[in-house]
């Protein structure tokens, strides 16, 4: 048995050694920084350092939890990333149907290219690109189509939330739209041919054959976003909005907050402690919705 294992680790080694640098850059950066998370029971003083800086247990999280805004925080957070997933994966599903549609190779391509550039762009310039339509002055929309009643579009927060969700849309519903894409490629096309035949029409196979096929990437991809429910994409919530304080009761998340907290306090305590309330709110809520789909679909389950 020794020799049989000696000799199976010989064949597997060149496989081990390219594992090593993924591994390593596992480990510098994803587990020996969580020995930092100390400092959100810490008071840090940067000449102690994070290992000699005083410990303060909670105090930390008082700064986020005892805001006058933290009703809002988490109301915006939890909130748009729920509209988030909920209609990227309705739109994506969508988009991968009507491509896998499509009989020319080219096109495919094209659209897949066409939807996929916007995931490609920096928030930054994603941020003036929707300046373009918004300006006041030099904006397409107020120069077009309301060029008799212009709207302050940064500081009028009743449009923002349809704002937000459109613009995160546009630029990241194409990532999921390949994925699904990819899993319906796999889709045996005799069952269409079949299904056909018994004269089912197109909407009748998306929801007795696309969709089941689809399951198991739409629960991976939601049980992934889940996690990071709490989470929110910095540049989408402080460069798009363009930091304008006027509309700050509807872009502000809790990364945002923290930020502008950072900017005016320096905590580096307090920033580490929201972190850390992120990652176990995240962790929770994995946990939870995966134990939910493992007692209806143990193999769509992650673990």
């Amino acid at each position: 048995m020794k020799r049989r294992s000696t000799t199976r680790l010989r064949s597997f080694l060149p496989v081990y050694i390219l594992l090593i640098p993924g591994m390593l850059y596992l480990l510098v950066n994803n587990y020996i920084p969580m020995v930092g998370i100390i400092s959100a029971f810490k008071r840090i003083n940067v000449n102690d350092g994070i290992f000699f800086s005083p410990w303060n247990g909670l105090e930390n999280f008082r700064y986020l939890f005892l805001s006058g805004a933290a009703g809002d925080i988490f109301r915006n957070t939890l909130l748009y990333n729920t509209a988030f997933i909920v209609v990227t994966t309705v739109v994506a599903i969508a988009l991968a149907v009507l491509i896998n549609d499509v009989a020319s190779t080219k096109l495919k391509k094209l659209y897949q290219s066409a939807i996929l550039l916007p995931f490609t762009l920096s928030m930054v310039v994603v941020s003036y690109v929707v300046f373009g339509f918004l300006s006041h002055e030099n904006g397409l929309l107020n120069n077009t189509l309301l060029e008799s009643d212009p709207i302050q579009w940064y500081s009028e927060g009743q449009y923002w939330p349809a704002i937000l969700i459109i613009v995160n849309l546009w630029k990241t519903v194409g990532y999921s739209t390949l994925l699904f894409l990819a899993a319906l490629v796999g889709v045996d096309r005799s069952l269409y041919e079949a299904s056909s035949l018994d004269g089912a029409n197109r909407w009748q196979q998306v929801l007795t054959i696309d969709l089941p096929n689809l399951f198991p990437t739409i629960v991976t991809l939601t049980l992934l976003a889940v996690g990071r429910i709490f989470y929110s994409d910095f540049g989408l919530f402080y460069q798009v909005p363009r930091n304008s304080g006027a509309i700050f009761d509807v872009t502000t998340t809790i990364d945002t907050y923290v930020y502008r907290a950072l900017i005016s306090a320096g905590g580096i305590g307090q920033s580490a402690a929201a972190g850390f309330f992120q990652a176990v709110i995240g962790f929770v809520l994995v946990l939870s919705v995966n134990a939910a789909v493992r007692k209806y679909q143990r193999s769509s389950a992650l673990f």
